[in-house]
């Protein structure tokens, strides 16, 4: 497509999440013509920008402490190329830009996309897992009732799901998976996708916990994929209730508390959670 065919509008650009010979053709006609170009840090996007030979007009960071106050110049965008790339991958998926979107339709600026890289695309299919239907969870919640909740439905979760984690984060997340899916629900754990030392750790949840594998040097960024669950989806049994009841009392919560996230959780009745709590 010749950058004289760019029409106006938000264009959100995928990029690549590594190797740079992945930037497609069409993505480098939309930056070059870009008047404007919003990224999450200059510092990463910049180079990439001199490479292809792109000079937007200006270039606007986007992330998740600016998109809120960006928003409001996307009414002044009318009739200009804005082009939305994030530090890797497609914009939008666990990066600034979904607000973005939804204020430059709010505006009636035309909305395209530049499809391309997706970390956890890659992981998905390179896993070896079933991939007709995923659960795509991002970056789980750090701590609190939410996350609690999260792991619970990922527990019971029939379709291949995949996460993201930051290397600091990856041993606490990969012991929190195994205590809530079991430890023998096998995992795939990939890092550095595309790059010279791309890595994919494959196992139970129970080894990668152990940290004997992806959790041994942790570097770069990781996409954790699960197995879907082996059982049939359905009404919690009682040794189910009783494991999530345990986790939760462990984590300092009250009994009320924790019935009361056990109930929302699986979906069962409040009085059948209380009655397993009090139970010897």
């Amino acid at each position: 497509m010749p950058e004289t065919d760019v029409a106006p509008g938000l264009w959100l650009v995928a990029t690549p999440i590594g190797n740079l010979g992945d930037l497609s053709p069409r993505a480098g006609d939309v930056l070059r013509a870009a008047d404007i170009v919003c990224c999450e840090d200059t510092r990463r996007t910049a180079p990439l920008l001199a490479r292809i030979g792109a000079t937007p007009r200006r270039t606007i960071v986007v992330n998740e402490h600016t998109e809120h106050d960006v928003c409001g110049l996307v009414p002044g965008w009318i009739g200009s190329v804005v082009a939305l790339v994030s530090d890797a991958g497609t914009p939008g998926i666990s990066d600034p830009g979904e607000r973005l979107v939804r204020a430059a339709l709010d505006a009636g600026l035309p909305v395209h996309a530049v499809p391309g890289p997706a970390a956890f695309v890659a992981a998905a299919v390179t896993s070896g897992f079933p991939v007709a239907r995923l659960a795509f969870e991002g970056f789980l919640p750090r701590s609190g009732s939410e996350r609690r909740e999260r792991l619970t439905e990922i527990s019971r979760e029939r379709r291949t799901v995949v996460l993201y984690e930051a290397p600091h984060r990856l041993a606490r997340t990969l012991a929190d998976l195994a205590v809530a899916c079991g430890p023998d629900r096998r995992t795939v754990v990939s890092r550095e996708i595309t790059k010279m030392h791309e890595e994919h750790w494959r196992g139970t949840l129970a080894a990668a916990a152990a940290g004997g594998g992806p959790g041994a040097d942790p570097r770069g960024e990781y996409v954790i994929v699960l197995a879907p669950a082996s059982r049939e989806t359905g009404e919690a049994d009682d040794a189910e209730i009783r494991r999530e009841l345990d986790a939760r009392l462990a984590a300092g919560l009250s009994m009320k508390d924790s019935v009361d996230e056990v109930t929302a959780a699986l979906g069962v009745r409040r009085n059948r959670v209380y009655t397993i709590a009090v139970s010897p």
